[in-house]
C-alpha cells in the first residue's frame, strides 16, 4: 500500500517546481513509510511513497516506460494471472511486482485493463506522448484518490493533504462544502471532497485530464439480472468464492494478521485465513480485537450493538486457533488520540469510533503489516437493521438518514446550504441510479435499492474510514467481502435466499458453517464498539462546554451558538443531528472536532 502525488501542467514549464512535489509527496510518507521517489518533466511532477508489501526490492515507484508514468497504491491479487497472460503477449518483466503488471497492462490494453484487475487499488497515468493524465479507482472505492482540476492540468493525490500542500491551493469552504460537511453519515454526494474545487475520482471510474479540461467515464456498475441458481449451489458459489478471495489476500511478503471481533463477518474471514495459512505451511493467523477497561460490566444492547463483543471474539480465536491479542484502550488514551482521526481525514471525525479504531490497527501494526477486515459483508449480504425494519425501508430517504443539523445552523449559513433540501437531491440521484429488475415485486424492489444505497454511499463511508485511520500507522488493510466477483453475485441472490434460515445474512452464516462454533456462527449483528468509559464522556462534555464557553470560536461561523448550546442543555447526546448514532458521544465529538479542524486547517469561507 502506498501513497501518490501529482501536479501536472500542460501549458507551464514545472522544471523549477520540484519543491512543490516534495511537498506533497512528503505529506503521504505516512501511508508509505518505507520508501520514496519522485519523476520530473518539464511539464509533470509525479510522486510517491511507498508501504513495501510485495516484491519488497523490486516495485520501486514511480515506475516509467518511455513516455509513460504510473504512480500506484494498492494491490492487485490477480497480477500473476496477468501476468503470465502479458508474457504470452511477448512483454518481458523485470521484477515480481504487481506494480510492473499493472504498468504492462495499461501499456498493452490501455484504459480497458482496469476491467481485468482483481484488487484495491488507486492510481495515475502520465502519458506525455498523448499529453494526458488519467487516474482511475477500484469498484468500490478502497483506496482513496482525490484531484483539482487547474486552468491547464491537474493535483492529484491520495489524500487531501497532498492537494492541500500546493501553494496555489487553499482551504476553502462553500455552500456545496457546507452541506456536504453536515451530510449524515454515508449520505455525501460522490466524488464531492467537501474542499471547494477538490473531488474525488468515484469508484469504478476514470478520470482522464488533458490541456482542454478533465472528463470521467464509469468502467464498471452493478447490474440487475435473475439468478438462476437454487439455494445449495448458491451457497456453494458463495462458500468458493469466499476461499478464492482469502487465498488471493494472503499473499504478500510481509506478515498477514486478521481483524476479529467475533462476529460472523470477521470469524468467518479469519476461519478461511487460518485454514489457508495451515495447508500452506506458513504458520499460525495472528488475529485481533478492540475492547475497553470494564466493557462487560458497563455494556448496554442496543438495535446497533446487542452484544458485547470480547467474549465472542476469545471464542471464535480459540475455536480457530489464532494467536489471539485484544487491545485494550482506557479514556486517557482515547482522549490523548483524539485529534488523530481529523488529521488522517483531513476533515472532522467523530470520536471514539475513529479514535479506537486507529488505536487498535496503530497496535496491530507493532506485529503485521497487512490485516484482513470484515467491511462490505453486511453491504452485500444485507445485514444491518434497516434492511430488516418495514419503517425504516418505508422512509423515503436513506433509511440511516434520520436527522439534521439544519437547526443548528446559522440562519444565513442555513439559507445559502440548504442542507435538507441537498439531502433530498442526493437521495433523489441515488435513486435514479439503481439498477431495476423487470417484474420484482415491490418489496423486493425497494431491498435491492436500499443495498445499492448501502454499498455505493454508506459503504464508502466505512471504507474511508478504514483507509485513512490504518494508513496513518502504515498499515495495509485488506476487505475480501469487496471483491467485485461476490458482489456482483450476491447482488441478484433473491432476499429470500440472502436471509435464509429466518437470520440476517443466513446465506453467509450457510456457506462457512462448518468453520464456526454455533454462538458465533448464530450471533446477530452488533456494530462495532464504542467506549462505555465514563471517564471518556466526562472528557468530551468538559471540550464541549469549554466550546461553548467560547462564542467566538471558529466554529460559531457555521453554527449558531445560541441553538446549540439550548440542544446541548436539554440533551448532551444531541439526539437525531448525525442521523444514525454510531455513538452516543459522536455529535458533540464531531462539532470539537470541526471547530479544531476550521482553526488548525485555517478553512476560509466562501
Amino acid at each position: 500500500m502506498c501513497g501518490i502525488a501529482g501536479w501536472v501542467d500542460f501549458d507551464r514549464d514545472l522544471s523549477t517546481e520540484r519543491a512543490v512535489i516534495e511537498a506533497m509527496t512528503a505529506t503521504m510518507a505516512c501511508r508509505g513509510p518505507d520508501a520514496g521517489g519522485i519523476w520530473q518533466s518539464p511539464h509533470a511532477l509525479i510522486g510517491h511513497r511507498r508501504l513495501a508489501v510485495v516484491d519488497i526490492p523490486g516495485g520501486v515507484q514511480p515506475m516509467t516506460d518511455d513516455a509513460v508514468v504510473l504512480t500506484f497504491s494498492g494491490e492487485i491479487y490477480n497480477f500473476r494471472e496477468l501476468r503470465r497472460e502479458l508474457t504470452g503477449f511477448g512483454h518481458v518483466f523485470r521484477t515480481n511486482s504487481d506494480t510492473e503488471v499493472l504498468l504492462r497492462s495499461w501499456l498493452h490494453w490501455g484504459s480497458d485493463c482496469v476491467t481485468r484487475l482483481n484488487g484495491m487499488f488507486a492510481f495515475a497515468i502520465y502519458d506525455a506522448g498523448r499529453r494526458e493524465v488519467v487516474l482511475a479507482r477500484d469498484r468500490f472505492g478502497i483506496k482513496p484518490l482525490c484531484y483539482a482540476v487547474t486552468a491547464s492540468g491537474v493535483l492529484f493525490g491520495s489524500e487531501p493533504k497532498a492537494v492541500l500542500a500546493h501553494p496555489e491551493f487553499g482551504a476553502e469552504l462553500d455552500a456545496d462544502g457546507i452541506a456536504e460537511l453536515f451530510a449524515q453519515f454515508g449520505t455525501r454526494t460522490p466524488g464531492h471532497g467537501i474542499y471547494r474545487g477538490l473531488r474525488e475520482v468515484r469508484p469504478g471510474q476514470l478520470v482522464t485530464v488533458t490541456a482542454s479540461g478533465a472528463r470521467s467515464r464509469a468502467y464498471w456498475r452493478l447490474a440487475a439480472r435473475p439468478h438462476a441458481d437454487d439455494v445449495a449451489t448458491t451457497v456453494a458459489t458463495v462458500r468458493d468464492l469466499l476461499a478464492d478471495i482469502v487465498d488471493r489476500q494472503l499473499v504478500a511478503d510481509v506478515p498477514v494478521a486478521a481483524l476479529l471481533s467475533g462476529g460472523l463477518d470477521s470469524s468467518a474471514l479469519a476461519a478461511l485465513a487460518a485454514g489457508s495459512l495451515r495447508r500452506d505451511g506458513r504458520g499460525t493467523l495472528a488475529s485481533f480485537s478492540v475492547d475497553f477497561p470494564g466493557s462487560e460490566r458497563d455494556f448496554r444492547p442496543d438495535l446497533l450493538r446487542p452484544s458485547h463483543d470480547e467474549p465472542f471474539a476469545r471464542q471464535a480465536a480459540a475455536h480457530l486457533g489464532t494467536a489471539h491479542r485484544t487491545i485494550v484502550l482506557d479514556a486517557a488514551e482515547l482522549v490523548a488520540a483524539q485529534r488523530v482521526p481529523m488529521r488522517a481525514h483531513d476533515l472532522p471525525a467523530a470520536g471514539d469510533i475513529y479514535t479506537s479504531m486507529y488505536l487498535l490497527f496503530r497496535g496491530l501494526r507493532e506485529h503485521s503489516t497487512v490485516a484482513l477486515s470484515g467491511e462490505s459483508a453486511d453491504e452485500v449480504f444485507g445485514g444491518y437493521p434497516w434492511y430488516h425494519n418495514d419503517r425504516l425501508l418505508a422512509l423515503p430517504t436513506f433509511p440511516w438518514d434520520t436527522g439534521s443539523w439544519a437547526g443548528l445552523l446559522r440562519p444565513e449559513v442555513a439559507e445559502a446550504a440548504r442542507i435538507d433540501e441537498r439531502a433530498a437531491a442526493r437521495y433523489s440521484d441515488a435513486q435514479a441510479e439503481v439498477p431495476r429488475l423487470d417484474g420484482e415485486d415491490p418489496r423486493q424492489a425497494r431491498i435491492r435499492e436500499v443495498l445499492y444505497h448501502g454499498l455505493t454511499r454508506w459503504l464508502p463511508f466505512l471504507l474511508d474510514r478504514k483507509d485513512r485511520l490504518s494508513m496513518v500507522v502504515g498499515l495495509e488493510v485488506r476487505v475480501p467481502f469487496c471483491d467485485h466477483r461476490l458482489a456482483e453475485y450476491v447482488w441478484n441472490v433473491p432476499w429470500e435466499i440472502k436471509q435464509i434460515d429466518g437470520i440476517e445474512k443466513g446465506l453467509l452464516r450457510r456457506a462457512v458453517a462448518d468453520l464456526l462454533p454455533e454462538p458465533v456462527l448464530r450471533r446477530p449483528k452488533s456494530i462495532y464498539p464504542t467506549s462505555a468509559d465514563p471517564a471518556y464522556a466526562t472528557a468530551v462534555h468538559a471540550q464541549m462546554r469549554s466550546l461553548l464557553a467560547d462564542p467566538g470560536a471558529p466554529l460559531f461561523q457555521l453554527i449558531d451558538h445560541g441553538a446549540l448550546s439550548e440542544a446541548y442543555a436539554a440533551d448532551p447526546s444531541l439526539p437525531g443531528r448525525a442521523g444514525v448514532q454510531p455513538s452516543p458521544l459522536a455529535s458533540a465529538a464531531f462539532l470539537i472536532d470541526v471547530n479544531l479542524w476550521l482553526a488548525e486547517y485555517r478553512v476560509r469561507l466562501v
